[in-house]
């Protein structure tokens, strides 16, 4: 079998998707020409996600990629957010297929990505190194 069971049931049925009207953070990857897109939307109090959102243009790994990804965020401080990497994403969906592990770096990079745009917003510093570069490598 090419996917596992947790990969279908995150495509079949999607978490968290949606969006977040007035979100604290917003994050958006991908483009066009590769085909996935992933917006994610953060709702932040005291530092911790409180609330996250999902729109995913794109094929079922990026879909489940991008529900996994919310599921492992919510609830959680914004330092634990901040260590959420594609490999843990993976393993949470039981594995992917090799040539769709892009789409789990997306789901982080749009975590990331969000969380950024929430930083920059609120004037609070941070490492730029902890942000990886946001392009999606697998469409040069």
């Amino acid at each position: 079998m090419l996917y596992s069971e947790k990969v279908m049931d995150h495509f079949r049925n999607p978490r968290n998707v949606g969006s977040i009207e007035n979100a604290d953070g917003v994050g958006e990857v991908g483009n066009a020409k590769c085909g996935d897109i992933m917006k994610i939307y953060l709702k932040i109090d005291d530092n911790v996600v409180t609330d996250v959102k999902f729109e995913t243009f794109g094929c079922g790994s990026a879909i489940a990629s991008s529900s996994m990804a919310t599921e492992m965020i919510k609830g959680k401080p914004l330092n634990e957010v901040m260590e959420l990497t594609n490999k843990a994403v993976v393993q949470a969906l039981d594995g992917l297929p090799a040539h769709k592990l892009h789409c789990s770096v997306l789901a982080e990079e749009a975590v990331k990505s969000a969380l950024k745009d929430y930083y920059d917003k609120n004037g609070i510093a941070y490492d730029p190194k902890q942000f990886p570069d946001l392009s999606c490598e697998s469409c040069h």
